[in-house]
């Protein structure tokens, strides 16, 4: 993902705000990822602070030596090794020696082969100790698993200095890749609603993302470890839509299950329910819904007595329901309470600082998935900031992973694109080269800067981008010094 400015906000207090929640935000999503790695390790893993602190033990670390998480953390090292819980320590002699150490250690009678390497800061100082335990008792596999201990312990090290060095890195809930301040107001609200149980209904165009957005309200309330229904109204026959979603009793119909069957709301008790497309549901079957939101209770085709559920209700659609309403098509007072948190999901083509980052976000994911070492020339970059984009975020995903898997070669140009992708984007470019007469020279430097900011964003390194433009290094630095770009 591309990395991603702050936004210009109008007070200095607002800035000094914003920046202030979004390290923390990045702080927070940093330790999540990283316990994640540490505690889906076969291996057992101890963390320690530069005091010799006991501040992370993953399972398999109590799993192999037995020694269970609260006799580590919290305990200094000295104060473990006194009380016998271990022979000796590692991390004692890793903060002393300043370097990696290997050695085999007694624990609970047991011996373990136990790696501590050194975490160092900006400063050189050591910051934690990062143990590695394994069971000896495989000695066969003894060389095999020293390498491995080495390789594992350099890639926790690998993570740890990434993630420091993802500056300007916006990882917002769930990992949207958006640094558009349109979208960050859209997750800003969505924080919010997660905390509460009120209906939302997400308005957009179709393929912006509105499922991603119920996922996020959902995954971040306190409904996350409960059930997750997810219904397309308009993918399900309306002769079909009323059993499967509220249900049916035996013998309420011919070909009915002889027990009876719950329906979808019944099954997200305690959930989340996401109504996608809701604006397709029929009348009929719109004051059934009704009640469910009034009355927070179903009633089965064929049955006689309401059923109180317990459930969120998420909706989406992309047709203008207020309209509807106006036309008979839907129930004014089933929009009314379906429409009390309107969140609008914007356009790809009205967030079009978005569309960078999440270019080179599916770009890397399709490399990954297929194999592969694709990038994209300058210009398509341009070239996609400038087309409408009429089926949004899918649109760009379904493009490129076509692009990536059919093109020849590694770099991907505007020539690879479907005939007709381009042509307002081109269509924009040549009315501009008529205003040139004018303003040629500033055209000029406008495209020039452009093509250096996106080629130090996705290269890093001075080095890598002038070697992607074909110009020397020094002169890279040069036009980044007339532009003002560090």
């Amino acid at each position: 993902m591309e990395p991603i400015s702050h936004e210009v906000l109008n007070s200095e207090g607002t800035i000094t705000r914003k920046l202030s929640q979004e390290k923390i935000e990045r702080l927070l999503q940093m330790n999540k990822i990283l316990d994640s790695i540490i505690d889906s390790s076969f291996d057992g893993i101890y963390v320690a602070d530069s005091q010799g602190y006991g501040i992370k033990v993953n399972e398999a670390y109590s799993r192999i030596t037995g020694v269970r998480a609260k006799q580590l953390l919290g305990k200094n090292m000295h104060e473990v090794v006194s009380e016998g819980i271990v022979s000796e320590s590692v991390t004692l002699k890793v903060l002393k020696e300043r370097q990696s150490i290997t050695i085999v250690q007694h624990i609970n009678e047991k011996e373990f082969l136990v790696t501590g390497n050194p975490i160092f800061n900006s400063e050189g100082e050591i910051s934690h100790v990062v143990t590695n335990v394994r069971d000896l008792s495989e000695l066969n596999r003894l060389k095999v698993e020293l390498r491995e201990t080495k390789r594992y312990t350099n890639k926790i090290l690998q993570e740890i200095s990434e993630f420091k060095n993802k500056e300007g890195v916006k990882l917002l809930l769930d990992g949207i890749v958006a640094q558009s301040k349109e979208i960050i107001e859209v997750t800003a609200v969505i924080k919010k609603v997660c905390e509460v149980d009120s209906t939302v209904l997400l308005l957009g165009e179709t393929g912006v993302g509105k499922e991603v957005f119920a996922n996020m309200i959902h995954m971040n309330s306190n409904r996350k470890d409960k059930p997750y229904i997810k219904v397309n109204c308009g993918a399900i026959p309306a002769q079909l839509l009323e059993s499967e979603l509220f249900g049916y009793e035996k013998g309420a119909f011919t070909g009915a299950d002889r027990n009876g069957k719950a329906g979808l709301f019944e099954k997200a008790e305690g959930g989340t329910i996401f109504l996608d497309e809701i604006g397709e549901i029929p009348l009929e079957l719109q004051v059934k819904l009704l009640r469910v939101l009034q009355e927070f209770e179903v009633i089965r085709i064929g049955g006689a007595h309401p059923k109180k559920v317990d459930v969120r209700v998420i909706s989406a659609t992309n047709r203008n329901l207020k309209k509807m309403v106006a036309v008979g098509e839907f129930r004014e007072d089933l929009y009314y309470r379906l429409n009390i948190v309107p969140i609008r999901i914007p356009a790809l083509r009205e967030r079009i600082a978005d569309i960078a980052p999440l270019a080179y976000y599916f770009l890397n994911k399709m490399n990954e998935k297929y194999k592969l070492e694709k990038r994209f020339h300058s210009e398509v970059i341009y070239m996609m900031e400038r087309y409408k984009w009429p089926g949004n975020i899918r649109e760009m995903e379904n493009l490129i992973e076509r692009i990536a898997v059919t093109t020849e070669g590694n770099e991907i140009n505007s020539n690879d694109f479907p005939k007709g992708v381009f042509e307002s984007a081109l269509d924009e470019i040549i009315h501009s080269k008529g205003q040139m007469e004018q303003g040629l020279k500033q055209k000029v430097n406008d495209l020039e800067k452009r093509l250096i900011e996106e080629k130090m964003s996705e290269f890093k390194t001075t080095r890598k981008a002038a070697k992607a433009l074909k110009i020397s290094q020094s002169a890279l630095v040069k036009k980044m010094k007339k532009f003002n770009l560090s």
